[in-house]
């Protein structure tokens, strides 16, 4: 079950599939079993009662999978199946597809309880590409009941986030700040990837902040909501209704421009002249909507706030999206500190003024942005410039992760997978240390080397491998990971290493 709000809820369809010179029944029966280990492990799934053997029960069978309420389908073959109407099913279904085979069960049965379906993955496969269709292949295909359901259970996470991806609609509000280049957000990769983006300016959302009433009844449970949160950090409670006011219209946009899609995220430019017209600076808010499944991007970095999505929909739980910011000073590591594999040059700092979520946070408090506060107050007594959620980040494992497209327009990925370590960063900002095995090679040579811009959207635990397998389903080449020692990046100097 899905936990996140703003997220797809996957209905699983699997269709037994069956070649017309072997045995129909040896398919049904392996069907069987893999649904009984599917209950047995809590996948739930719907078993198509049509087991293909032709192109009309093809389209039976996807007549029943659209009756169950299906959007996500796995094709099982159960002996060595028809790769004609079983790569038509996969055409017209419509969501995401998981292809996988039945193993041999005994060496006692290998006449008449043979079934071939190694063989026929190969010919399967060969099909889909003739279609020129994108169906998740696990690493191990071909298996027995209980191997195969795991990989069913980590396809339900990927189809999750495909779904959320061709249902997804972004909100730009602003054009990117000066030096925020690297925020790019070319328009047809995210039309390519099936998301739909609505671009608006600062006065439009200045608008929206100034049409909610600020006696509108809605605001005061919001503000308690926060006051609640915050507790004995709540530093300026007199700023909580104007937050709330803001979060409101936020909310309010959404529910009414949604149009022909399922699920809303922001990308919203927040400074320099937002504070001074507004009043405060966005970040607790932002960090509320991550929790309500809606991240808000900073600096209008549209691909920043999908790659936030991304993850949320991989983690289920709420995320964030940060700089990858400084470098770790040597005496700020305590002697014989774990780094879980990372060695001292790996660690790294990630920041942001203060939009992580309170739930994703060891310790926080409503502070003020010391940056903005210098540039636009001259750091004076904070007034405008108040409202971050600033602390540790919360120790544990982490995912960093950037779908992007890059300035020539094509779409370039990153996943990096590591823990955020419990040693106090001594800063101000929403800031964590982060080990990351291998990062400075990577740091390099990847989002150096390949032009990544400087966020990177931040899962609160490992995963990686959904993130991989759903950015390539979506039809992404260039996935970047980073590469022990013995494996060379694309233009690295071996002498060098």
């Amino acid at each position: 079950m899905t936990k996140m709000p703003n997220s797809p809820k996957v209905t699983l369809a699997v269709v037994g599939v069956s070649r017309d010179c072997f045995p129909i029944e040896l398919a049904r029966k392996r069907l069987a079993r893999l649904m009984t280990a599917c209950r047995k492990a809590g996948v739930r799934a719907y078993a198509c009662k049509t087991i293909v053997d032709n192109e009309a029960n093809a389209l039976a069978a996807l007549k029943e999978a659209a009756a169950a309420g299906a959007n996500a389908a796995v094709i099982y073959l159960g002996n060595f199946g028809p790769e004609g109407p079983l790569a038509i099913f996969a055409q017209k279904f419509g969501g995401p597809v998981m292809a996988c085979a039945a193993a041999e069960e005994s060496g006692k049965d290998l006449i008449n309880g043979r079934g071939d379906a190694f063989c026929g993955m190969l010919n399967a496969s060969y099909n889909f590409g003739l279609r020129r269709l994108r169906v998740y292949v696990p690493p191990r295909p071909v298996g027995l009941p209980e191997e195969l359901v795991p990989e069913i259970a980590h396809f339900q996470t990927v189809a999750r986030i495909v779904l959320g991806v061709r249902g997804l609609k972004v909100f730009g509000f602003g054009p990117r700040p000066q030096d925020f280049y690297a925020c790019n957000a070319p328009i047809q990769p995210l039309y390519d990837l099936g998301v739909e983006v609505m671009e608006n300016s600062e006065l439009d959302l200045l608008q929206l902040y100034m049409a909610v009433d600020p006696k509108d009844r809605r605001i005061a449970p919001i503000a308690r909501s926060m006051a609640k949160e915050l507790g004995a950090t709540n530093c300026y409670p007199d700023l909580l209704p104007k937050l709330a006011r803001f979060e409101l219209a936020l909310l309010r946009f959404a529910e009414a421009n949604l149009g022909s899609r399922q699920y809303g995220i922001f990308a919203d430019k927040c400074w320099p002249a937002f504070e001074k017209f507004f009043g405060f600076v966005p970040c607790y808010v932002n960090s509320r909507m991550a929790t309500r499944g809606m991240p808000v991007s900073c600096e209008v970095d549209i691909y920043g706030t999908l790659s936030e999505y991304l993850c949320q929909l991989a983690s289920d739980q709420p995320v964030t999206l940060l700089d990858i910011n400084n470098t770790v000073p040597a005496d700020l590591v305590p002697k014989g500190a774990d780094l879980m594999g990372a060695k001292v040059e790996d660690l790294f700092m990630g920041f942001h003024c203060g939009n992580s979520p309170s739930c994703c946070m060891k310790n926080c408090a409503m502070k003020y942005q010391l940056i903005m506060n210098r540039l636009m107050e001259s750091g004076k007594t904070p007034d405008f410039t108040r409202g971050t959620l600033e602390g540790q980040l919360r120790p544990g494992p982490a995912t960093f992760f950037r779908l992007q497209g890059a300035a020539a327009g094509q779409l370039e990925s990153y996943v990096a997978c590591g823990h955020v370590l419990d040693i106090d960063p001594r800063s101000f900002g929403g800031i964590g240390i982060f080990a990351i095995p291998n990062f400075s090679r990577f740091y390099r040579h990847v989002l150096i080397g390949r032009r990544f811009p400087h966020h990177g959207a931040v899962a609160f635990n490992h995963c990686g491998r959904a993130l991989f397998d759903a950015v390539q389903l979506l039809g992404v080449c260039n996935i970047h990971a980073p590469l022990p020692p013995h494996l060379v990046y694309p233009g690295e100097n071996p002498f060098a290493l």
